[in-house]
């Protein structure tokens, strides 16, 4: 059957999602239209396509477990110059991130691989582009804020057009999927108004 490169993350709902990736490729990132605006648990992973049940029976079993946790995302940040990367900070929901991430990556489970860099969740608004459009991202998203609450997170699949798509989003609390139908970037959650 082959192997899939498979992503699991939590999106950032509207208006946010859509605003975000709308900056980055003002900012002139090429991959922007085809990466949904989300928060990586999972980063792109090669997987045989016969075990794509079990990972999704997986990934139904942690989202069972899960109960909703408040996210907040204000101010940049950028992991230069070891990475190429500029993102928006996330300053509420590290440590519901953090928990989510070992979970799926579990020993015991079959999303199970080594991390290229120790995880910290962010969302990315520029990768790989010119120092001075990085420089650009970070000053002009500096004041950035949203708040929402987290419900649920996804399994996406990057198609041969480098674009990822979604296979199902899991709800907290009941795990099954709530959307199996591959439209890119909508999220299930439900924003709330930023304070301040």
């Amino acid at each position: 059957m082959g192997t899939v490169t498979l992503g699991v993350s939590i999106a950032v709902p509207e208006p946010y999602g859509s605003l975000l990736q709308e900056r980055r490729a003002g900012f002139g990132d090429p991959a922007a239209h085809g990466i949904p605006t989300h928060v990586t648990l999972v980063p792109p992973t090669a997987v045989d396509a016969e075990r794509l049940p079990l990972i999704e029976a997986h990934l139904a079993a942690v989202a069972a477990d899960c109960t909703p946790f408040a996210m907040r995302l204000r101010g940049t940040g950028t992991f230069r110059p070891l990475s190429p990367v500029v993102f928006v900070k996330l300053t509420q929901g590290v440590s519901g991130c953090n928990a989510l991430q070992q979970r799926i990556r579990d020993e015991a489970g079959p999303l199970v691989r080594e991390l290229q860099f120790p995880y910290h969740p962010h969302v990315t608004v520029a990768h790989g582009i010119s120092e001075e459009a990085m420089d650009r991202a970070f000053q002009e998203l500096s004041g950035y804020e949203a708040a929402w609450t987290c419900r649920s997170f996804a399994l996406y699949e990057q198609g041969a057009d480098a674009v990822w798509r979604k296979l199902h989003a899991y709800e907290f609390g009941r795990g099954r999927p709530v959307a199996a139908v591959p439209v890119q970037g909508s999220p299930v959650d439900t924003p709330t108004p930023a304070a301040g």
